[in-house]
């Protein structure tokens, strides 16, 4: 028996490592994916005040603290008992999709554009972002500019653009000036420019990887995603949609009835939780989440280019997109939908009314809120009591719900490319490779629930396993 072990994988949010065994004819017989760090922000949180929530909950992570903002700002909406001000809600969805923008920009341009435009077995000393520029020195540039429109958003509607403070309880900390709408409006343009060269950049790339297509995490499972009641997606709003791996809609559940549907599983490898669809257990009720899920749950997007690009995709590939390495494509598509939303909560008649807040103490003992994170959905659940002081919290992370395809996904790859008499760097590229289509977010996802797995190993000094202690 052998065993290859990749740590770290790179080009991610967070820390984690991939472990393959062989045969002794080389052959690979098993994978684990392993988060290697854990986060205990649910424990620690307890004892605060509620209202204290969205500001400690978006130190989880530097790159999608809009996300947990928007979700924590939900569940305390809940708490309080309040319908925010129809200002607050779409200038929340504006932010959002700023977030959208820069987060998807970072992905696709930074983390994934060396693998897919200088080659998964290129040389890793360049397959970088410091190789891309240097071959792609417009794409790198418009990667940067794209997210840097997306970045402004956020800083200018919510106050700063890490970690802003303008996301509050009951709405937003302040209305929307005129001069900040005329200049998101202003930046719009060269935006969706390099959103569509982009988009036509990748799918000319797309025949050059027909076999990773078709080995990316490409196999059978369900997908979910918030829809509105039209059936369109909704990134800050909506109910949860199942849907089976043929297409038909197996479950909607009210976003604060998530736990109706979804179960957790703690695992011996790892500190990230395993989601899971309830009524088909542990584990067969694995999902995916996020971009390439999204697209495959909503009946339409909802704004015309968008529309336009998904009808073409789902020409290409069907109507349920199955290989994870489409997480870049999809990923792309919601781009375009975000900043044609953004141009169409721009023009809402009220978008610069001044009441943008609602205010209440406690009257309510639960709070739950979801949004869609970049990489999928998003739960914060609260309880506190009678004062406002947290008694117990859940954070369902995007990156969690796709843990168990994120480790069949790994064992396809491995299988497929991982060949222990001849070991190539190309190959444990793709490996990596395909846990970066998922774009995980390994900060955000460490939270874990009930048992913390954890194993001792003892090896002697050939590697070989001696003795292990398994809690």
């Amino acid at each position: 028996m052998k065993r290859i072990v990749i740590d770290p994988v790179t080009r991610i949010e967070g820390h984690a490592k991939i472990t393959i065994h062989l045969d002794d004819a080389g052959q690979v017989t098993s994978t684990q994916f392993h988060v290697t760090q854990v986060r205990g922000f649910e424990k620690f949180v307890e004892g605060r005040p509620f209202y204290e929530m969205p500001g400690i909950t978006a130190r989880i992570c530097g790159i999608c603290p809009i996300s947990h903002l928007m979700a924590s700002a939900k569940a305390c909406d809940a708490i309080m008992a309040v319908r925010i001000p129809p200002a607050a809600a779409w200038l929340r969805e504006l932010i959002h999709c700023g977030q959208f923008v820069q987060s998807h920009a970072l992905s696709f341009f930074h983390l994934s554009a060396p693998d897919l435009l200088l080659g998964m077995d290129s040389d890793p000393a360049r397959r970088n972002v410091l190789g891309l520029a240097a071959k792609h020195p417009e794409l790198a540039q418009d990667g940067i500019a794209l997210r840097k429109f997306g970045q402004r958003i956020i800083e200018a509607v919510a106050g700063e653009r890490v970690h802003p403070s303008g996301i509050v309880p009951g709405g937003i900390g302040q209305p929307l000036d005129p001069e900040i709408r005329e200049e998101i409006l202003m930046g719009l343009a060269p935006a969706r420019d390099i959103a569509r060269k982009t988009l036509q950049l990748f799918k000319g790339t797309l025949d050059q990887f027909a076999d990773e297509v078709a080995h990316f995490g490409a196999m059978e499972t369900m997908y979910a995603g918030l829809v509105d009641a039209a059936g369109a997606l909704h990134l800050y709003d909506g109910a949860i949609r199942f849907q089976d791996a043929g297409g038909a809609v197996v479950q909607t559940v009210a976003a604060e009835r998530y736990a109706d549907a979804i179960g957790e599983a703690a695992l011996r490898d790892t500190y990230l939780k395993a989601p899971y669809f309830k009524p088909r257990g542990y584990p067969g009720g694995i999902y995916r989440v996020g971009p390439l899920a999204r697209l495959n749950v909503a009946d339409h997007l909802g704004t015309p280019a968008a529309d336009a690009e998904l009808a073409e995709y789902r020409q290409r590939f069907g109507r349920v997109v199955a290989s994870s390495f489409h997480y870049h494509y999809a990923r792309l598509i919601e781009i375009v939908y975000a900043l044609e939303r953004i141009r169409i909560l721009l023009d809402t008649p009220g978008i610069l009314d001044t009441h943008v807040r609602a205010r209440a103490s406690v009257n309510a003992l639960e709070g739950i809120g979801v949004a869609e994170a970049p990489r999928g959905i998003l739960i914060h659940h609260y309880k506190v009591d009678e004062q406002g002081a947290m008694k117990w919290a859940n954070l369902v992370i995007a990156t969690g719900h796709n843990n168990l395809a994120i480790n069949r996904s790994v064992e396809q790859v491995s299988k497929r490319y991982v060949h222990g008499d001849k070991l190539e760097e190309g190959m444990l590229n793709r490996v990596s490779a395909v846990v970066r289509a998922y774009d995980p977010c390994l900060s955000c996802s460490t939270h874990a629930s009930g048992l913390t797995p954890l194993r001792i190993e003892l090896l002697d000094a050939g590697g070989r396993l001696l003795d292990e202690i398994a809690t």
